[in-house]
């Protein structure tokens, strides 16, 4: 609607005697009265109070278009867009019409240019911040509070530290909640932990207004360090405060016991809770997902009895855990119940069923996903190119990896962990090489153990044990037991005897997996022969009173899950498992499998 438009008489219908009547009598009660006379509101103040009705519905285009057709536009107008843009997220055009206003020669307030900072911040631009910090010293801006909060905020974020943020907080003299919590944000965000909570630490000496936003963002603060101690201490204060019933404070607490992996302590806190909202049974769903998934699968099911309907990041949780349960069967009534509510082209989602459906066994379902999304990220070329790995298609993740650079994504060093390892269960030993040296030298990506360690590994199931070994000592670092252990698993596969004993002596030296290296050097003297130097070491096993984990599988039959070990026996289901292990058996022997039997049999004793 235009201005004119909204401003003309020619458009409003006359008003009825009545109603004139009924004004004239409420004037004449206010002149009696001494009430001041009513004075209409000018045009500039009606149009703007319309634009701010406009950005609050999200009618963008309308407000722009009435603020364009404003003869006259004040401070307070350019103000009413400014903040418009910014709370609409269209920084940018935040951005530009502050521009505008200065080129027009009206000078901004307090409130303007807190608000042109904030888009600022979402730029995520600290020479546009540094330039509206001059202007506001020009103006005369700074020492208010909102100005001085809102600069902090954009230096926190933008800034490379955050010398320039407690710069401008040292320089307040009175400070709210916001300028303190501002600070311990701007710590947590950028992973300093400490930094945050030693700004909580003083925000509390200085007794200042705690918030419950002040608490959240210590307690999150707590979360990235893993610093469950002084967690607890402010799950008290909380308590103390009586904030134990606002649901984001304890929301943040739940979440931070979960990072901290004290589950048992998340979940007293979870149903200690007398309200919850979707993001509290979440982030218990997500707390149990990477340690007990089993439990997760069991806090989802409550959470659909008692009402609340889950949303994408519930089904990424529930979808991962299916995962790590190898769960196919589950994850695919996962997979149909997010494509029931609408949730099907989630980004997020759709990257954590790729994973499942590979983890599960079911790598055909995963390209079917990959191929049917409309946008795709790093993740899931990281994703997919695991699951050929994982499934033994080297060619097909090596050809994917080179998809995915031609598409214009940047491949970071997981990616290259994901391809180099495919590479090596598919037994591509130049491709591997090719594209270690392009890690190196066109993406700049240091290798570090991991990549190492999957080097050696490429190497040494190929039988190249000599380059494998020059690659261990051209390392810019010392290796540690996942390199080591790489090696000595290709020098127990090739039955060198030697280089095996310089591993497995490198390994002992770090005192980390004793008792599995010593039981592979054993097999590897048992497999040549020297029955001395094995009873040697299995003597001195036995007196260290070690004894190597024992390794469990797991196996689903009719829609259960069942785990075993060696030479199991316990239970109903075992003759179930028993069935479809002589099946797996029997398609090993068809492929032309060879067991490793010496293996077998010196392993027996110690059931491993």
């Amino acid at each position: 609607m235009s201005t004119k438009k909204l401003l003309s008489t020619t458009s409003l219908r006359p008003i009825s005697p009545s109603v004139l009547n009924s004004l004239q009598v409420s004037n004449n009660c206010t002149t009696r009265l001494n009430y001041p006379p009513f004075s209409p509101k000018s045009p500039s103040i009606l149009a703007t109070n319309l634009i701010k009705s406009y950005f609050e519905k999200g009618l963008i285009k309308e407000a722009r278009r009435l603020f364009d057709e404003m003869p006259e536009r004040d401070e307070v107008a350019w103000t009413a867009m400014i903040a418009g843009y910014t709370s609409c997220s269209y920084h940018k055009d935040a951005w530009m019409v502050f521009l505008e206003m200065l080129r027009a020669g009206v000078e901004p307030n307090a409130f303007t240019m807190s608000s042109a900072l904030k888009a600022c911040k979402d730029i995520k631009s600290y020479l546009y911040g540094a330039l509206l910090h001059g202007l506001a010293v020009k103006y005369g801006l700074v020492g208010f509070i909102y100005v001085d909060n809102a600069l902090m905020d954009v230096y926190a974020t933008c800034s490379v530290s955050m010398d320039e943020a407690c710069m401008v907080f040292r320089d307040i003299n009175v400070k709210n909640s916001v300028s303190w919590t501002t600070l311990i944000t701007g710590y947590t965000h950028r992973g300093d932990g400490y930094g945050g909570l030693g700004a909580f630490r003083q925000m509390f000496s200085d007794e200042a207004e705690l918030s419950p936003f002040s608490f959240s963002i210590a307690v999150r603060a707590c979360a990235s360090i893993g610093f469950s101690v002084y967690g607890r201490q402010i799950h008290s204060m909380v308590v103390k405060y009586g904030l134990e019933s606002n649901i984001p404070v304890m929301n943040s607490i739940v979440d931070m016991y979960c990072r901290c992996n004290n589950l048992s302590e998340a979940s007293q806190c979870f149903h200690e809770m007398t309200q919850k909202d979707l993001i509290t049974w979440n982030t218990l769903i997500a707390g149990y997902e990477s340690s007990d998934s089993s439990e997760c699968l069991h806090v989802f099911l409550l959470m659909e009895s008692e009402g609340f309907s889950p949303n994408c990041f519930t089904f990424t949780s529930v979808a991962a855990a299916c995962a790590n349960l190898a769960l196919l069967n589950c994850g695919q009534q996962v997979h149909a119940a997010s494509v029931r509510r609408g949730l099907n082209g989630n980004l997020g989602l759709e990257n954590a069923l790729i994973h499942m459906y590979a983890k599960c066994g079911s790598i055909i379902d995963s390209k079917k996903i990959f191929s049917e999304m409309s946008c795709r990220n790093l993740l899931s070329w990281t994703s997919i190119m695991i699951g050929y790995g994982r499934h033994g298609y080297g060619k097909e993740a090596a050809q994917l990896f080179d998809e995915m650079v031609r598409s214009g994504i940047k491949p970071d060093r997981v990616v290259f962990m994901a391809v180099l390892s495919a590479c090596s269960h598919a037994g591509l030993v130049d491709d591997g090489l090719k594209y270690f040296e392009l890690m190196v030298g066109e993406y700049n990506v240091t290798p570090d153990q991991e990549i190492y360690g999957c080097m050696v590994d490429l190497l040494g199931r190929a039988g190249r044990l000599e380059e494998a070994y020059e690659l261990i000592k051209s390392m810019p670092f010392n290796p540690d037991e996942y390199v080591l252990g790489a090696f000595l698993g290709a020098c127990k596969a090739y039955k060198l005897l030697n280089l095996g004993k310089l591993a497995a002596q490198r390994i002992l030296d770090l005192r980390t997996n004793t008792t599995g290296t010593y039981l592979v050097l054993s097999n590897m003297y048992a497999a040549d022969g020297k029955w001395g130097e094995f009873a040697k070491l299995r003597k001195l096993m036995r007196r260290l009173v070690s004894k190597k984990e024992v390794g469990r599988s797991w196996v689903e039959v009719k829609n259960e899950v069942y785990g075993f070990v060696v030479r199991d026996k316990v239970g109903s289901h075992m003759e179930w498992v028993y069935e479809v292990l002589d099946v797996i058996t029997q398609h090993m022997k068809e492929a032309g499998h060879v067991p490793d039997l010496d293996s077998l049999i010196h392993d027996s004793e110690d059931a491993t």
